[in-house]
């Protein structure tokens, strides 16, 4: 199955995580494993084994390790190709070791579905497979030729031929299962990993560029105190040296400079007051900031009240929480970028609620895929061709999965749909529900008013 990839963390870099060391030792263990059940099979159970041709495998084990030691360093990791062959020596070493040891009446033929597990987990789909097909080889080779198993008293113990086959049978099927369950599981838990760092990254950007806001706007605060006084000296200045037209000409420049640098920094007080406004703001405001950025982008966005008044003054007083602008933002686009030519924003509250409606009146969502919007790398709707790829997660099927996720941390419901049939305006339309505790302040958004002694 293909493995999807937000441009973070790429598959193929994925499968040159493992290191060498890790699988020394494993091996190191299987080694120790392997020697003293052949001490146990030999001594404790009297059996006849082919104790030469075993201990040349074992050997060659321990040489290959002792080569990994001695040739590479212990931070060494290995490629996707390299990995591959490791396994595939060490399914090679088992499926030898079984064939001089009875064959598949040696219980510990199971072990062959190690090194399969262990490819699953962290190769990508071709080498597991490859590495599931040689090992079912193996495993069928050493069914068929293999050393008998002899006691000292010269009884073979060997398995009915209807268990042998049963036991082959139950071998393949776990090594096709591991293969294809294993490696679809790893799939999906590297799919959220990295769909969550690209929504923790999102949260991130969104928080920083909101405290950058504060600081702007509180920068441009203090320093218009001190910009005032230096203007009020400079006129002063300019009416003492009207006789000196040097000092006079420097003193108006320092005037103009001043009036300058008044209007930059309410600008910036505006523009950090348009990222921050203040820690608490309208829920009408609010929503309004979260499509601000999407407003002219050729598509005509209408906010309606169906059920409330924008000019009330008990509307809810909302936090400012960067989760539910970006998580607001994200569908916004996600709807100007799908619609035709209109999208409805439908902003309403009531004495346990807020909510906001989004809808357009393009495609709508596609029916198979309805119940699996918000789902990491899932698209939602087929994109115009028109439409220029957006740039980023938006356009790996990310985008309505970050808006879900960062909403519904923010103790939202959503809730996806088709307008066709039951909605004029047609189209894709998201709803959104927060109970009033987990958004609504108490406190009015502005503070009480005081008298200033001048």
């Amino acid at each position: 199955m293909p493995q999807p990839s937000t441009g973070y963390i790429d598959q193929s870099a994925r499968s040159n995580w493992m290191r060498l060391r890790t699988l020394v030792l494993v091996r190191w263990f299987a080694i120790a494993g392997q020697i003293v059940t052949l001490i146990i099979a030999q001594y404790l159970y009297e059996l006849e084994l082919a104790l030469i041709p075993c201990a040349t495998v074992i050997g060659m084990s321990v040489l290959t390790n002792l080569f990994a030691l001695l040739v590479f360093p212990d931070n060494r990791r290995l490629s996707e190709t390299e990995t591959m062959f490791t396994l595939l020596f060490d399914t090679l070493q088992l499926s030898l070791l079984l064939a001089f040891t009875g064959g598949l009446s040696n219980p510990f033929a199971l072990l062959i579905l190690a090194p399969v597990a262990i490819a699953a987990t962290v190769l990508p789909t071709r080498s597991t497979l490859l590495l599931a097909i040689c090992a079912i080889g193996m495993i069928t080779v050493v069914g068929l030729i293999h050393l008998p198993l002899d006691t000292a008293t010269g009884n073979l113990m060997n398995m009915p031929d209807v268990f042998v086959f049963g036991f082959w049978v139950a071998i393949v099927t776990g090594i096709i299962f591991i293969s294809v369950y294993t490696r679809r599981v790893t799939a999906e838990m590297t799919s959220m990993s990295e769909a969550l760092l690209a929504t923790q990254m999102a949260l991130a950007r969104e928080q920083k560029l909101t405290d950058l806001g504060g600081v702007v706007a509180a920068t441009a605060h203090e320093l218009g105190t001190p910009l005032a006084t230096i203007k009020l000296t400079s006129a002063e200045l300019m009416e003492e040296m009207e006789d000196s037209p040097e000092l006079h000409a420097d003193a108006r420049l320092i005037h103009e400079q001043a009036d300058r640098c008044r209007d930059i920094l309410a600008s910036m007080g505006r523009a950090g007051k348009d990222d921050l406004h203040l820690r608490v703001t309208p829920w009408s405001a609010l929503v309004r900031e979260a499509a601000e950025p999407h407003l002219e982008r050729g598509k005509t966005v209408l906010f309606t009240f169906n059920n409330n008044d924008e000019l009330d003054t008990n509307q809810p007083q909302t936090m400012r929480k960067p989760e539910v602008i970006h998580g607001l933002r994200n569908l916004v686009q996600n709807a100007v970028d799908f619609s035709n030519s209109n999208v409805h924003i439908d902003i309403g509250w009531d004495q346990t609620h807020v909510y906001v409606k989004i809808c357009d009146d393009g495609r709508g969502f596609e029916p198979q895929i309805l119940n699996r919007i918000g789902d990491p790398f899932v698209r939602s709707r087929k994109r115009n061709k028109l439409i220029t790829d957006r740039p980023g997660y938006d356009g790996m099927g990310l985008g309505l999965f970050i808006a879900k996720t960062l909403l519904e941390r923010s103790g939202a419901k959503l809730g996806f749909s088709n307008g066709i049939g039951s909605d004029d305006i047609g189209g894709a339309i998201v709803s959104v529900n927060w109970p009033r505790k987990k958004l609504v302040v108490d406190a009015p958004a502005f503070g009480k008013n005081e008298l200033i002694e001048v």
